[in-house]
């Protein structure tokens, strides 16, 4: 009991409202997302440690934000540039507008596959069509996974 209750002083103290065995199920699902991640850029490290640094900042930025669903920032800060490869694949670049393009049916795939939840799935592909347009959704997981992106790319140089 006693860990219990320092668990929830914990989560409250951070800022987080959910309670210590819905985090364990929300980081089951940052896994296995996670993983999502790494299968499908391989050895493309770069890539991956970008999605890695941008889901952190987006972590932190979703602290300070009501209304934001865990699983989608997840989600679409963990697979926002899995566009590139199809881009790339099909004519030889890769810029925001054909991120945007390809990778929402990537995106959809790949969760799909692990039975992430439908209605988040869309949500998830309308964010990663939209991450470096001017928005055309009220979504605040777009506005987080927006402003850590530009965090991390500021950060690496891009």
């Amino acid at each position: 009991m006693r860990s219990r209750n320092i668990r929830e002083s914990n989560s409250r103290r951070n800022g987080s409202t959910f309670r210590a065995r819905e985090r364990g199920y929300m980081d089951y699902c940052k896994g296995r997302i996670a993983k999502l991640l790494v299968d499908y850029f391989e050895n493309d490290f770069r890539r991956i440690t970008h999605a890695l640094e941008v889901m952190k900042h987006a972590e932190k930025i979703m602290e300070s934000r009501d209304g934001c669903d865990y699983e989608i920032v997840i989600a679409c800060s963990l697979l926002h540039d899995v566009g590139i490869k199809p881009s790339e694949a099909a004519l030889g670049y890769n810029n925001g507008r054909t991120q945007e393009e390809y990778g929402p049916p990537v995106a959809k795939e790949l969760l799909t596959s692990i039975g992430f939840p439908h209605e988040k799935i869309v949500k998830v592909c309308d964010i990663i069509g939209n991450h470096h347009s001017p928005s055309r959704y009220a979504y605040v997981e777009l506005e987080v996974l927006k402003e850590a992106d530009r965090i991390v790319n500021k950060l690496e140089g891009d």
